[in-house]
């Protein structure tokens, strides 16, 4: 059987596909062996929600960021490993969603803009080379973890299942930003990495509230 040959515009149709199921209020929720959701005092709760919401809009932004990449990178392997990324980054997305709806709260306003901003980041950076490319996602991860490890952090004790689903994610963050590395992801330059994390902060300061 002949491989179908895929045209620009079905490419930029697929994408326009994806990004809407991403923003999409009723994305499919994965199984999962998390325990069951507690109650929390009102306090508490709306305290995980601000932080799952954060974790959410990252997740935007990653499904964007690695989907535009892949997009304009030119090496099939580097491709592929960012496909893969990116559909784990989904799974993360389902639960923190799912999350969010126990707690009785809503996804950041401003998932559109996140989504929109990563994807052009992404769609830039693809087309550098794969050294470059590869450091990018080894270094959101290495951030993300750490931004993990202060939620994981914050939690209260009593709930067990968000608890679980940020070990969860902050296991497959360092397994991807691992893989970066071992395809020939290089270091960023400082400059790099301190516009990353400043980015990332007003990222985390305005969905924590919308």
């Amino acid at each position: 059987m002949a491989q179908r040959y895929f045209t620009l515009l079905d490419r930029c149709i697929s994408e326009i596909d994806h990004c809407i199921h991403t923003l999409s209020a009723h994305n499919k929720v994965p199984k999962d062996d998390f325990p069951p959701a507690a109650a929390l005092p009102d306090g508490q709760r709306k305290q995980v929600a601000s932080m799952m919401r954060v974790n959410h809009a990252g997740e935007i932004c990653a499904q964007a960021l690695y989907r535009g990449q892949a997009l304009t990178s030119r090496d099939p392997a580097i491709k592929s490993l960012l496909r893969h990324a990116a559909s784990e980054e989904e799974i993360h997305l389902g639960w923190c969603q799912q999350r969010l709806q126990e707690l009785d709260s809503h996804t950041s306003k401003l998932a559109p803009v996140w989504y929109g901003m990563s994807y052009m980041m992404g769609t830039a950076i693809g087309k550098t080379s794969n050294g470059f490319s590869m450091g990018f996602v080894a270094e959101t991860e290495r951030q993300v973890v750490i931004h993990l490890d202060q939620h994981l952090k914050n939690l209260p004790k009593s709930d067990a299942k968000s608890t679980a689903i940020l070990q969860r994610m902050r296991q497959d963050e360092n397994q991807h930003s691992t893989m970066a590395l071992r395809s020939g992801g290089r270091r960023l330059p400082r400059p790099a990495r301190s516009l990353m994390r400043a980015t990332s902060r007003i990222m985390i300061k305005t969905a924590a509230i919308l």
